[in-house]
């Protein structure tokens, strides 16, 4: 088996990182050697985030290439076009449908593109497009919307549906493991057939 590349992108406070850690410890328990890399500079302070998380038999460096994403995960629609070089081809994408707008848009300095979505479908024609904060928000906590993307996002892997909830009760705090556990579920579901 080669390497599985995931690239995940977002902004700060998403839980990006947390989403990284559960897939690169998922990866970790069935066998796989897992490289992670994250970049977080200005995150708390709602700045791109990403996190790079691969694996395989043997994996040698954190970083994925451009090109070789075998998926792109993104909390926020432009941060998935912005990173979508870096998917390879007959790569699959999976993105939170919310629109988060950068300081230039917010400032008035640059529009925030209407066909970003058209422009992932045209590059996965089963793109994987949730209103995780919808989702969020029907299971019980809208910030657990990145919970819901990484539900969405899981049937592309192999991994058991017992590791990705074992995982996930382990790594969210105790007051938050129920809600969070709903979340991932309802995205999964979300996610069938797309």
């Amino acid at each position: 088996m080669g390497t599985t590349n995931i690239l995940m992108a977002g902004v700060g406070g998403q839980g990006i990182i947390l989403a990284s850690d559960v897939i690169a410890k998922a990866a970790a328990r069935h066998g796989f050697d897992v490289k992670k890399s994250d970049v977080h500079g200005m995150a708390q302070r709602g700045g791109a985030v990403t996190s790079h998380v691969r694996f395989g038999e043997r994996v040698f460096s954190p970083l994925i290439p451009e090109g070789e994403a075998d998926i792109l995960m993104a909390s926020e629609q432009l941060e998935a076009l912005r990173w979508l070089p870096f998917l390879k081809p007959g790569g699959r994408i999976a993105v939170n449908t919310q629109r988060i707008f950068p300081p230039t848009v917010a400032r008035g300095e640059a529009p925030y593109p209407d066909d970003v979505l058209d422009r992932l479908r045209a590059v996965d024609p089963n793109l994987i497009a949730l209103d995780c904060l919808q989702i969020a928000s029907a299971a019980g906590n809208a910030k657990t919307a990145t919970v819901v993307l990484l539900g969405g996002m899981a049937g592309l892997l192999d991994f058991p549906e017992a590791t990705w909830l074992e995982l996930i009760e382990k790594e969210v705090p105790a007051k938050a493991r129920e809600v969070n556990l709903k979340a991932f579920a309802a995205g999964r579901e979300a996610a069938k057939g797309k």
